[in-house]
């Protein structure tokens, strides 16, 4: 089921209605009605999907209770435990690997055989990717990661725990929680909170004009840019570049507003994922502010346990390539995804090796209303630069995302803006102003409960009217298909 579907306009108050007024009385009741309406919502895309998130929440909440029960019993506990550990994630990265990943790395062999004169036939299994599974699948792993680290103690209760992987709002496209966060929310009993979730609503709303107004109407200007990209101007071509980091960028963070409004409205907190990294000074600034949940979770189970910052040059350039490639690789079996990652490390080394990555960590322009003229050029150098990469992520081959940059840079006559054009741009214009009012608060509409009643609610109408009148037509967000 989808956020921006009608299905979930009626889901929503149901679920909700339940939660409070018929199950909220007893915890474990409630966070079994969690269980079987978070199922509902997945297996609405399709039933043969629950049993993969099924089988991943099982295994690792049987190895977790494995974990700890070697530990009291075993003479080498730590290397049983290490064994229990990896079998997990074995099967679990073999589920998504098999998904994601089998259909890419059997063409790619079956080429490099080629280049060698040797035809090497191997089937393609060509299966339906499950919407979601990179996002339950982390969230599976760093919890038995953390219990066999000790850093958590195993989950006992089967019901809080299948809660936990497959809470509904941020399900298939996060944030990536870490139990250590949100299991204990679900150990607990609930409050309804009017101030929260009243936040919440705000937020959703936030969510749900940067989806369908301005992700949904960039996506359908980029699909015909890229359709017929060869045959338009250079003008056009730079238009589609901006727009679809625009897309990406209000599709994803959009999805993450929705479900961190939705989860306050049923008392659970969930971590920030996007700190505005639109105003973002560099690139590594930028990835500390994109996608927070995976990019910490790289940072804590991949980035730090080969070493981290703290070990010679050399080792350090490698983790953090390392890094860049897995996330390129995260993405999908694409080679266009890889060339994106290694363009990220070229970006990256020189601001590691000037020991400069770490030079802004503080919201831009602190304690003034406008940046200053260094502040505005550092951000479009770096709104650029993430908007020059994303053609390789939008691009279907490598042979086509380099045509597309051959012609955007070719001489060609402007072309005049058309009227939906003219729409996003003022729609991209409004979001801009608002997320730089409240660049150092939750999200874009945090510091409108300051704002006079008549001011407030005429903004929230506003955006409503946006939405109404121009929505886009598509239903599903790009981060599905990861």
């Amino acid at each position: 089921m989808s956020f921006i579907s009608f299905d979930f306009l009626i889901f929503l108050p149901l679920v909700f209605l339940g939660y409070w007024f018929l199950f909220g009385r007893n915890l474990k009741v409630q966070n079994l009605f969690v269980v079987t309406v978070s199922y509902v919502f997945y297996g609405w895309w399709s039933p043969t999907f629950l049993l993969l998130i099924f089988i991943t929440s099982a295994c690792s909440y049987a190895s977790g209770l494995l974990i700890e029960r070697v530990r009291r019993t075993a003479t080498e506990s730590n290397r049983t435990a290490w064994w229990i550990s990896a079998a997990n994630v074995a099967v679990n990265i073999g589920i998504l690997g098999v998904y994601k990943y089998y259909d890419f790395f059997a063409a790619s062999l079956a080429d490099l055989f080629a280049l060698a004169g040797i035809r090497l036939s191997i089937r393609s299994l060509n299966l339906i990717l499950p919407v979601g599974i990179s996002f339950y699948t982390f969230q599976a792993l760093s919890y038995t990661i953390d219990v066999y680290r000790k850093k958590l103690q195993a989950c006992k209760d089967p019901v809080v725990f299948f809660a936990f992987i497959s809470f509904f709002p941020q399900l298939v496209a996060g944030p990536i929680e870490r139990a250590t966060s949100l299991l204990p929310q679900f150990r607990q009993k609930r409050t309804f909170d009017y101030t929260a979730a009243a936040d919440g609503c705000r937020q959703i709303l936030w969510g749900f004009f940067k989806k369908m107004v301005i992700a949904d109407n960039c996506g359908k200007l980029v699909d015909e840019i890229y359709a017929g990209y060869d045959t338009m101007n250079s003008s056009t071509l730079a238009l589609g570049m901006i727009y679809f980091t625009f897309q990406s960028y209000c599709d994803f963070s959009g999805y993450s507003d929705i479900a961190i409004g939705t989860a306050r409205l049923f008392g659970i907190r969930l971590m920030r994922n996007f700190n505005f990294p639109n105003f973002s000074r560099d690139i590594a600034e930028f990835w500390r502010r994109w996608h927070i949940s995976l990019n910490t979770w790289w940072r804590d189970y991949i980035y730090f346990p080969l070493g981290g910052s703290r070990c010679s040059t050399i080792k350090r350039v490698r983790n953090t390539a390392a890094i860049f490639l897995i996330s390129a690789l995260w993405h999908g079996g694409n080679w266009t995804f890889i060339a994106w990652g290694v363009y990220h490390i070229l970006l990256f080394l020189p601001l590691l090796l000037l020991h400069r990555n770490r030079r802004f960590t503080g919201p831009v322009a602190e304690g003034r209303s406008l940046p200053t003229w260094v502040e505005t050029g550092q951000m479009l150098r770096t709104f650029l630069l993430v908007a020059f990469g994303r053609i390789f992520f939008r691009s279907e081959t490598i042979g086509q995302a380099f045509s597309y940059i051959g012609r955007m840079f070719s001489p060609s006559l402007l072309e005049a803006p058309s009227r939906l054009s003219l729409i996003l741009l003022a729609a991209i214009g409004l979001m801009t102003a608002l997320e730089w009012y409240n660049r150092d608060e939750q999200h874009g509409l945090s510091r409108t409960t300051r704002w006079p009643t008549a001011l407030r609610i005429g903004t929230y109408w506003g955006l409503l009217l946006f939405i109404y009148f121009f929505a886009g037509q598509t239903e599903n967000f790009i981060y599905f298909q990861f």
